[in-house]
């Protein structure tokens, strides 16, 4: 009857010692290392956009002069 006892005492310190900490360390590292990845694939994403803005600001300079030459007031009939 004892061994029907102590076994169980037996495998809880085992899990509590060996188990439930490396369980706990290897969660967190994955979750640290997966909000790096979203990190980086944003910062990634954010430089990509921001070179799509500035190839949108050039070309939106270049149209404002061709306006500019082509209808000196057109600034002033569509001003927000």
């Amino acid at each position: 009857m004892e061994e029907l006892i102590a076994l169980p005492i037996i495998f809880l310190s085992i899990s509590l010692l060996f188990v439930i900490p490396l369980w706990l360390i290897l969660h967190y590292t994955s979750k640290r290392r997966a909000n790096t990845g979203v990190s980086d694939t944003a910062r990634q994403e954010l430089s990509r956009l921001m070179e799509i803005a500035e190839k949108m600001e050039q070309r939106i300079e270049a149209l404002e002069t061709i306006l500019d030459s082509e209808s000196p007031g057109w600034r002033r009939r569509h001003e927000l």
